[in-house]
């Protein structure tokens, strides 16, 4: 197994996991001690992961987020949303991804993705996206570049806000784009907590030339502080505990349900 295939399959196990013994990682990727150290520290050395006596376990600073970002009861769904999403996806594409849970699990299924994935050394998709987490998450997928706009840190979210990352946007088209909601009304449009989240957010859509809301069905009915402009919006991605009263009320507002 090269390099990179090591260290890509190290940190799918740590995601899963949370940690890994250096004997686990000898016998799954029939390699050395010395070779499954090297790698290791190699990952450390990137603030990827923690080492431990014997191992490693998931680095706090790449992993943990604030409390909205942690796992929760609709983890099923939005891998459901990620695995639709990644579906549309294909090699040589400009993806762009806002922040959120939803679009993490959408990052996470693009760099799991093998049918993205082209000859050693060649870059085959590229991310653009205004959260720092998601971009960490991809940086060690070799066949992904990573953009991240400038911008102001939120620090409730780890999103990058504010002119800098807007303009930094207006300067580039996207092939596609999912942006994350907390609310969603099929009657006035996705809906955001933070007003210079939603700003970023309308810059992701109104660049790319496929755009889609990417939400939980939890969060169809509710409303938020921010309403995104829906005008340019292809549709939506969501899960399929969706009702159809729902579905038509969606589309019936031009907001469509992707199939």
């Amino acid at each position: 197994m090269k390099r990179e295939e090591r260290l890509n399959h190290i940190l799918d196990l740590l995601a899963n996991r949370g940690q890994i013994e250096i004997d686990e990682l000898v016998q799954q990727l029939d390699t050395s001690p010395a070779t499954a150290r090297r790698d290791l520290d190699s990952l450390a050395a990137a603030s990827l992961l923690t080492r431990t006596h014997g191992g490693a376990v998931s680095n706090s600073v790449a992993y943990d987020l604030p409390s909205r970002f942690q796992r929760d009861e609709h983890d099923e769904e939005k891998l459901q949303i990620a695995k639709a999403a990644v579906a549309l996806v294909r090699k040589d594409m400009v993806v762009g991804l806002s922040g959120g849970t939803t679009t993490k699990a959408i990052a996470t299924e693009l760099g799991l993705c093998q049918e993205l994935a082209g000859e050693p050394g060649r870059v085959t998709l590229t991310v653009v996206t205004n959260a720092v987490n998601i971009a960490s998450l991809l940086a060690v997928r070799p066949h992904i570049r990573v953009m991240v706009t400038g911008g102001v840190l939120n620090d409730r979210s780890y999103e990058l806000v504010g002119p800098m990352a807007q303009s930094s946007l207006a300067r580039i088209t996207l092939d596609l784009s999912f942006v994350g909601a907390n609310g969603l009304i099929a009657e006035t449009g996705p809906m955001l907590r933070d007003e210079m989240e939603a700003a970023v957010n309308e810059q992701l859509v109104r660049q790319s030339a496929r755009s889609f809301v990417v939400a939980d069905s939890s969060k169809i009915g509710q409303r938020s502080f921010v309403i995104l402009d829906k005008e340019h919006l292809t549709g939506v991605i969501t899960d399929t505990k969706v009702t159809q009263a729902q579905r038509a009320a969606l589309a019936a507002g031009g907001m469509p349900i992707y199939e």
